[in-house]
């Protein structure tokens, strides 16, 4: 039995939280001493997969991930893996990947352990440490079943291991005349940020404390020097000073940075319950009681509007 792994791209091309899937089911390839099969679409540069692991590269070569529903690729993954012996299925745990591995894993009877931030301890029964109640804990999962389904939180894992290995490329072409659609993807915004959140080893963030999105001047410009993804608590999107796409918190991304700075936010479980697997949270904030002081690492009491000007120009002489 071998390896099923469905892998992301943006307009065609891989990025970090590609090759960490690769990575990760590669590692579990390795340990049953199985084949790793991937699967994506429109990929420019397919054979890239390969030097992390990928046996066997499935590229459907006629739909793109921006243009597909989440059923189309549920479905086109679901024949694929019917076609397949595969005791295994990885997924990232990103938008796509927890509406489409659900879908999968009940009509084709695969146990879904998701929100997975570990490898496998054991692989027969497969036993993963995942995220809980909104990161607030973390617990071990045992499955009995031969057939399960891990969905990885990205940024979580740590580990992109090259391992350049033979490969088959298939590039296929869907036939679209058999597909029913039961969904329809009436628009799309394209998302502005130069650095995808769940990808970012640094982000900063702000909220309602910079009084207006005028003001979102200084914290673009310390993300760009600090080569950081930049967000924004609910509130702030909310009121339309900032795009939805980069809303952190429980109902909007959870991420996983190295090292998250958040500017002018109180601290709300709610905001929390998104950030707080951040391996280092630094805090400014003018109210000395904010909430969240309580979960930084680093604080800093104090007028966003003094200190991110002084910031920034220290990092601009350090950078010189």
């Amino acid at each position: 039995m071998s390896l099923f792994t469905l892998i992301e791209n943006w307009e065609g091309r891989f990025k970090k939280n590609s090759f960490e899937t690769v990575s990760y089911a590669k590692k579990i390839a390795d340990k049953l001493n199985s084949q790793l099969t991937v699967l994506t679409f429109s990929a420019k540069q397919p054979s890239e997969l390969s030097k992390f692991g990928a046996d066997k590269i499935i590229n459907i070569s006629n739909i793109k991930f921006e243009e597909a529903s989440n059923d189309l690729i549920a479905e086109i993954c679901q024949n694929h893996i019917q076609d397949g012996d595969y005791q295994t299925l990885v997924f990232s745990n990103t938008n796509l990947g927890k509406n489409v591995s659900p879908i999968i894993s009940q009509k084709l009877n695969y146990e879904l352990l998701s929100n997975v931030i570990s490898h496998p301890d054991s692989i027969s029964p497969m036993s993963v440490k995942c995220k809980a109640y909104s990161s607030k804990a973390i617990v071990e999962y045992q499955s009995s079943s031969k057939l399960n389904a891990i969905s990885i939180v990205p940024n979580s894992i740590g580990e992109i291991n090259e391992s350049p290995v033979e490969f088959e490329l298939n590039e296929i072409e869907f036939n679209k005349s058999t597909y029913e659609p039961k969904l329809k993807v009436l628009s799309r915004s394209e998302s502005t940020e130069k650095i995808s959140l769940p990808d970012a080893n640094i982000v900063v963030s702000a909220g309602r404390g910079l009084k207006g999105p005028e003001n979102w001047k200084m914290i673009e410009e310390l993300a760009n020097l600090l080569n950081a993804g930049t967000a924004c608590s609910k509130p702030v999107s909310d009121m339309g000073w900032r795009p939805h796409s980069e809303h952190v918190g429980q109902t909007g991304i959870a991420i996983n940075p190295e090292l998250y700075i958040a500017i002018g936010i109180s601290g709300a479980i709610q905001h929390l319950a998104g950030v707080n697997s951040s391996k280092n949270i630094v805090v400014i904030n003018s109210d000395p009681e904010a909430p969240f002081f309580k979960s930084a690492d680093y604080g800093i009491v104090g007028d966003a509007f003094d200190i991110i000007p002084k910031l920034i120009e220290e990092i601009k002489q350090y950078k010189n």
